[in-house]
């Protein structure tokens, strides 16, 4: 997830990072899809708060360390996705949250965290199509799981298992993205293609001085 930028100051942290959010996405998309009695949803739990979350957290602050704004905002967000739903689930599982809340407060974390991947998905065209990727089947998940969520409905039933699909789907995506930029580090030319942005900077004007991709100024 590197936009483009002289050499790393680090290796590049979004493999592992997207690795993270890959995973956990994963598991938990398993019992959006087939329900808990499939897959309890307490499967992904642990891995909320460690991978997905605190690496994932991690691999955000080392794209600041590399001056990747995009990266560092996209992975810092969704660790603290992560960490967020994983308190959110101990306090379910504590019997915090009353059962009929549980669905309409998830529906709404949701649709907050669509808002941000919406303008992080128009900013993707600018890094590469697997990156683009990733937020898009991402948005269609985050939108059709809240849409199942408001609706009441439980893992493996109706929208909600459609969104659950979804979610598979983003992380294939994620992990080839993933799986990519680590083989891609081992070789001097491309091993599996990443394609390019959607969305090219415009040239500069002889004599601009570049924009720093740190702050864009």
């Amino acid at each position: 997830m590197a936009e483009e930028r002289g050499a790393p100051q680090v290796a590049d942290p979004a493999a592992l990072g997207l690795a993270a959010f890959a995973l956990t996405t994963f598991l938990l998309s398993l019992t959006n899809a087939f329900g808990e009695s499939v897959t309890p949803l307490l499967t992904f739990f642990g891995f909320a708060a460690f991978y997905g979350g605190t690496v994932q957290l991690l691999a955000g602050m080392w794209e600041f360390r590399n001056r990747n704004t995009f990266g560092a905002t996209a992975f810092s967000t969704y660790g603290g996705f992560w960490l967020g739903l994983a308190v959110f689930v101990g306090l379910v599982v504590a019997g915090k949250v009353p059962a009929k809340e549980v669905t309409l407060s998830v529906a709404w974390i949701l649709v907050a965290f669509a808002i941000f991947n919406t303008y992080m998905l128009f900013w993707s065209t600018r890094v590469n199509m697997a990156v683009f990727g990733v937020f898009l089947t991402l948005e269609a998940t985050e939108i059709v799981l809240f849409i199942g969520n408001f609706m009441g409905q439980a893992g493996g039933v109706g929208v909600t298992a459609i969104g659950g699909y979804l979610g598979i789907l983003t992380a294939l995506v994620a992990w080839y993205t993933s799986a990519a930029i680590v083989v891609n580090s081992l070789s001097d030319r491309p091993v599996l293609p990443l394609g390019s942005p959607l969305w090219r900077p415009r040239p500069l004007a002889p004599g601009t001085r570049a924009p720093s991709p740190a702050t864009g100024e």
